[in-house]
């Protein structure tokens, strides 16, 4: 896949920001109440003045700063985030088939925060901690069966990562079957769909650290993830230590999504599907297709959410939409690439 050049790049980086702020606009006016352009920029202009306060803001802009925004930017993290990781994963793997989803990851993430959903007790802290635990535990049990294996390592870490998902599904079947049918059961349930329904401030001010941090991270580190994805032998000559690397990219996608996992449910496909997107419009260079990859994220989950709270009068739990829109657009990207060299 040829890479375009940097003016086209930074041009298409423009692009899509603007697309992001103008679609971001767009959100809060979309759902059950329908908002108004005069009460969004009354909104704007009293948060740019300074004034928090409640009782300044009138009842039927309450909507707005309370779920509609906060829902909002948690959509753009999570995309941003989970999209990332997702380009990290096949770099460091040079596996344009891994992700999250298929190393086994984000099952184990599910897993471990639907544990902690059912564990006397639960607490915010602990289901985000046994998230990220099980998660890590997911990535590196396919990293140690692959590295058993050693034949085909390409295809066998693929087959190692689906042997890993079939396991934590297991055992999220076996954490559902003992959980309570009446209060915990349909938690789990509607929480492994997906969703951005219950989003609140609380959740984005906690969540925000992590996704902005891992965003700063990779995007300082692009640059030796083209040199992580020739192979440890090239990586070694150019003083690269691909073990410390690896440990560390491989740490903090699992972290970043564990929290995503553990605050909106299991969202599918954005960090398979959105890096191949990338790839396509600005070619293989991370320099520049971690950038776009990040703000095509964010729009995918956008449009997505966006999706979900319009299309019927009950709101779509937003990873059915991200399946149904995934599955079709990567056998799509396949067709279109076929025999380019990337796939």
């Amino acid at each position: 896949m040829p890479a375009v050049s940097a003016v086209k790049t930074r041009r298409l980086i423009l692009g899509l920001l603007l697309t992001l702020i103008a679609l971001l606009a767009v959100s809060l006016s979309i759902g059950r109440f329908r908002a108004d352009a005069g009460q969004l920029f009354a909104l704007a202009v009293r948060l740019l003045s300074g004034d928090f306060s409640l009782e300044a803001i009138p009842a039927d802009t309450m909507v707005i700063w309370w779920i509609r925004i906060p829902r909002c930017l948690m959509a753009v993290m999570v995309g941003i985030s989970l999209s990332l990781s997702g380009a990290v994963y096949q770099a460091l793997f040079r596996n344009p088939l891994v992700s999250p989803d298929v190393l086994g990851v984000a099952a184990g993430c599910t897993f471990g925060a639907a544990l902690g959903l059912v564990l006397p007790g639960h607490s915010f802290l602990l289901v985000h901690l046994l998230s990220f635990s099980f998660g890590l535990l997911a990535v590196y049990t396919a990293l140690g069966i692959a590295r058993l294996v050693s034949v085909k390592p390409i295809i066998v870490l693929v087959l190692a990562g689906m042997v890993v998902l079939s396991f934590f599904n297991a055992l999220l079947m076996v954490v559902k079957y003992f959980s309570d049918p009446h209060d915990e059961l349909p938690t789990i349930v509607f929480w492994i769909m997906g969703s951005l329904s219950r989003v609140t401030w609380t959740d984005v001010c906690l969540t925000a650290p992590f996704c902005l941090g891992a965003l700063v991270l990779f995007m300082l580190l692009r640059f030796r993830l083209n040199i992580l994805s020739l192979g440890d032998l090239q990586a070694k000559a150019h003083g690269v230590d691909p073990g410390l690397f690896r440990f560390i990219l491989i740490s903090v996608s699992s972290l970043v999504v564990a929290v995503t996992v553990s605050t909106c449910g299991q969202i599918c496909w954005i960090g398979l599907v959105v890096p191949h997107i990338a790839r396509v419009l600005v070619g293989p260079d991370h320099k520049h297709m971690l950038p776009v990859t990040a703000l095509v994220g964010g729009l995918f989950l956008l449009a997505a959410d966006d999706l979900a709270r319009a299309l019927t009068s009950s709101e779509i739990p937003v990873g059915i939409i991200t399946a149904l829109i995934g599955a079709p657009l990567f056998a799509y990207l396949l067709y279109r690439n076929r025999g380019s060299g990337w796939m």
